[in-house]
């Protein structure tokens, strides 16, 4: 069914064509959909239909020229930061159209997050078979920190990102799923070579901990997980995750607290791993595109960070182990970019937040 209340406000959008300035020349950026709420995640399926999650709790599907709202979403605690977040369609959604929806649930003693698995109805317009998959143990409030991408590996598995849900000391304590990286396998269960399995004072999801609050996340060609993390004031990383790894939060920072006062024990320890990339002042990052399409060949392998503070998309450069802010791709659709994405032609669509748009980056 289509949305008669959105189409108020909802536009599918076909003309509108800018160009974005870059080092190699300049690109083309056209609005898919505009006139959203508070978008957060996207997805495109193997029909060529995009997917959209707004914070409030709806679903979106783009497709043949009109937007329908999908019924069926699950319940969200819409507070703060919370909320109906990110989207990742399956891998096999074309035989199983499939995809996988992480959200802030309601829990005694606040929300915690959640993944879920649901099936898209083959008319588009509801979820089907909607289950929890995973849920962050409870009894943290706040409606901050929730990270909460969601991104699927070549064997299936799937990794959840996770913030420190504003109690900085839980980022440490992995009895507790706060300030981690969770990995489980598509049924919920948990791999068996997890890093902590059998360890009975750790929860055995966690794959890495110590992390502040990471909403943006990729695999590179090689299968390493990449993510951009929310820091304190001049704390924005970027991190190369490991297996097992401790990235420090909130003993080691390269930020300070919003009051000026010095965080932990400074910016390096034994035992915690260094990021790959800090940006002081901090940009806000969110989503995260490790790019290995053909359409960009100057920036295959490169990371692009979308920035919700300065309202530009970071290009960095990885050679080795050194990764450097290349260029930030900067104009008027580049307002707070939260979720970015790679299609199948290697074009890159992104949200931005400030002008309720999605848009699609070219070199056509």
């Amino acid at each position: 069914m289509r949305c008669p209340a959105l189409c108020l406000s909802l536009l599918f959008v076909a003309t509108g064509v800018s160009a974005l300035q870059s080092q190699q020349g300049a690109v083309t950026v056209t609005p898919v959909v505009s006139g959203l709420d508070t978008p957060w995640g996207i997805g495109l399926t193997s029909e060529g239909g995009l997917l959209i999650t707004e914070k409030d709790g709806r679903i979106l599907l783009v497709q043949d020229g009109g937007v329908t709202e999908v019924s069926g979403a699950p319940k969200v605690d819409d507070a703060g930061q919370g909320g109906l977040l990110d989207v990742t369609i399956a891998r096999d959604f074309a035989t199983t159209r499939e995809m996988f929806l992480t959200y802030s649930k309601p829990q005694r003693g606040g929300a915690g997050t959640a993944l879920a698995v649901a099936r898209l109805s083959d008319d588009g317009t509801a979820l089907e078979n909607v289950r929890d998959i995973f849920e962050s143990a409870p009894g943290f409030g706040g409606g901050r920190h929730f990270g909460s991408r969601v991104i699927e590996a070549d064997d299936g598995t799937l990794y959840v990102t996770i913030g420190d849900r504003g109690d900085r000391p839980s980022a440490q304590d992995r009895a507790n799923h706060n300030g981690s990286i969770i990995r489980v396998n598509r049924d919920g269960s948990i791999p068996e070579d997890n890093p902590f399995v059998g360890q009975s004072d750790i929860l055995p999801e966690i794959w890495s901990f110590g992390h502040r609050n990471p909403q943006g996340a990729d695999f590179d060609a090689n299968g390493t997980i990449w993510t951009a993390e929310h820091g304190a004031r001049g704390g924005d990383e970027v991190n190369r995750v490991q297996k097992g790894a401790n990235f420090g939060w909130p003993v080691i920072s390269y930020g300070r607290h919003y009051s000026g006062l010095k965080i932990g024990e400074g910016t390096e320890k034994d035992g915690m791993e260094q990021p790959a990339h800090y940006w002081d002042p901090s940009i806000a990052p969110s989503g995260l595109l490790v790019y290995q399409g053909d359409m960009f060949p100057d920036w295959k392998g490169d990371l692009l960070v979308g920035s919700l503070k300065f309202d530009y998309i970071s290009r960095l450069a990885v050679s080795g182990d050194s990764v450097t802010e290349t260029e930030q791709l900067k104009s008027n659709e580049t307002s707070r970019v939260r979720d970015i994405i790679e299609a199948p032609d290697g074009a890159i669509w992104f949200i931005s937040v400030g002008e309720g748009t999605v848009y699609r980056m070219s070199s056509d």
